[in-house]
């Protein structure tokens, strides 16, 4: 069927484009560049059409496209998926929307996860170093069978980096203490020591993210829902 082509599904999604949505897309600081204004329901839709497919991921990644290349992360094969693939793709991110879908819709469910979420997250490229943050939230999130101590790798690295003014790293440096913090009550402790260590570093940043943290930690409804 056409729609399961790269070709077919281009098609598809130009047919969807939307200039407006470009425009209001671009006020949320996601890159206009190569960019369609597709909705994200009509993306996943696409992907469930598709099915699973990691060569057309490939095919749809390459072609530069903004939307194809978050369906791309929703229609690959996380078992097929290799380092140089996520290093290449990594790399090539130029959108923080591309960034968190790919992160959380394929890369965290890959067999080098972990480890690529402690290199990123001392990269210097901005969104490669995003994306390792990233994968630490959604790894709090998805991945349950873990235990506790395989997390203080993940904190040791958001103490490390939470110095970076950068704004779309420092989000995400909060992001995944955050995500940490929420996974259950001994990791809640954990991180509200993280944050009141990161409070005390000279940093403006370091300072929005520990009180951020901090504030939703030890919220009364995130306190009862994790016991």
């Amino acid at each position: 069927m056409a729609q399961t082509t790269a070709v077919g599904i281009i098609k598809k999604l130009k047919e969807k484009s939307n200039p407006r949505a470009v425009e209001g897309m671009t006020r949320y600081g996601i890159n206009p560049k190569n960019t369609l204004g597709v909705q994200i329901p009509i993306l996943r839709q696409t992907a469930r059409e598709a099915g699973k497919n990691h060569m057309l991921a490939q095919q749809l990644w390459n072609t530069g496209i903004h939307e194809a290349r978050i369906l791309a992360g929703m229609v690959d094969e996380p078992e097929k998926v290799t380092e140089r693939q996520m290093e290449r793709w990594v790399i090539e991110i130029d959108s923080w929307d591309i960034c968190d879908q790919l992160c959380s819709n394929l890369l965290d469910k890959t067999k080098y996860a972990r480890k690529k979420a402690i290199e990123w997250s001392s990269r210097k490229e901005e969104f490669v170093k995003r994306a390792g943050f990233t994968m630490m939230a959604c790894l709090s999130v998805h991945d349950k069978k873990r235990i506790d101590d395989e997390f203080e790798p993940f904190l040791n690295a958001i103490k490390k980096e939470a110095d970076d003014e950068r704004n779309y790293v420092k989000k995400a440096v909060n992001w995944a203490l955050r995500q940490i913090g929420k996974r259950n009550k001994k990791l809640n402790k954990k991180a509200i020591q993280t944050a009141m260590k990161i409070q005390k570093l000279p940093s403006k940043s370091a300072r929005w993210i520990a009180a951020d943290a901090i504030r939703e930690l030890k919220n009364e409804k995130v306190r009862k829902r994790i016991g």
